[in-house]
């Protein structure tokens, strides 16, 4: 029974030996062994590992990408006039020796540094742009510099900057107000030169469209006359032709004519010699020039 004891004594002795010499470096952690308090290696592949009890001990630290909400801060524009800009950024520890050195892996510090940085940066992103080209579309452009500058300065703490991205810009209300009002005037300038364009434009349209509308009636009218010519003639061919045929009934048929148009009222009257031609066929019985 003591042999039991003694043997659960040693056992458990052994594994707390165990549990003193070996930690588990995860995949999403960094590791900093030190002897005596000088840093002796680091660790970044996952798996089981060992140290000397009471000789070695380890530090952690977070291998994932972090994300720092920084809070609003005011830059001013080359113009002098102040902005309100609200960020975010992406960052992450990439050597444990030296971010622990810079920061004694104090992530409240590290923090604090990485803040200062962005914000050197971004006063000096910020300083060289107006408030139009802030606002209207240079953030991008602002981001990508400030991501690329302030990365080289972080490297130098073990961190990296993953990417850096502004949530919005305000302007101060009286800042605000006045860019409004010029915003309102740019437009507007854009738009009356749009409408002058759109004018002058359908002017031309006008006028062209009134030129062929003349030239198609012109073209039209001179096309119906030759039609109208046409037919005349070949009806003036066909009423020859026809009266040609017999010279006395052609004369006896524009006499009638004349006769229907000059007697068409109630109170026509004319006054002409009873020997006139006119009356040529009232003289004749039958209208056949007096052969009977």
């Amino acid at each position: 029974m003591g042999n039991v004891k003694f043997g659960l004594v040693v056992a458990l002795f052994a594994a707390i030996i165990v549990w003193m010499s070996t930690y588990i470096v995860h995949e999403r952690e960094m590791v900093i062994k030190f002897k005596l308090g000088e840093i002796v290696s680091t660790e970044d592949e996952p798996g089981l590992k060992w140290k000397i009890p009471i000789i070695n001990n380890i530090r952690k630290f977070d291998s994932r990408v972090l994300t720092l909400d920084t809070p609003s801060e005011r830059f001013l524009t080359s113009e002098k006039k102040n902005v309100i800009v609200d960020s975010f950024v992406k960052w992450r520890i990439i050597n444990p020796r030296d971010y622990y050195t810079s920061t004694q892996g104090d992530e409240r510090i590290a923090v604090s540094r990485i803040v200062s940085i962005l914000n050197d940066e971004m006063k000096g992103q910020f300083g060289s742009k107006t408030v139009r080209e802030v606002i209207s579309g240079e953030r991008s452009a602002i981001m990508a510099a400030v991501n690329k500058k302030a990365g080289v300065k972080t490297r130098e703490l073990g961190i990296e900057i993953v990417d850096v991205r502004i949530k919005k810009v305000e302007l101060p209300s009286n800042v605000r107000n006045s860019v409004f009002q010029r915003m309102v005037k740019e437009r507007a300038t854009v738009a009356k030169a749009f409408r002058s364009a759109g004018e002058e434009k359908a002017k031309g349209i006008r006028a062209n469209a009134d030129r062929q509308r003349t030239e198609i009636l012109a073209e039209a009218y001179r096309k119906s006359e030759e039609i109208r010519g046409d037919g005349d003639a070949q009806a003036a061919k066909i009423y020859a032709d026809a009266y040609g045929q017999d010279k006395e009934f052609y004369s006896f048929n524009r006499s009638l004519t004349a006769y229907k148009n000059s007697f068409s009222g109630n109170g026509d009257m004319l006054v002409l010699s009873p020997e006139s031609d006119f009356f040529k066929f009232f003289k004749e019985a039958t209208g056949d020039t007096g052969k009977k």
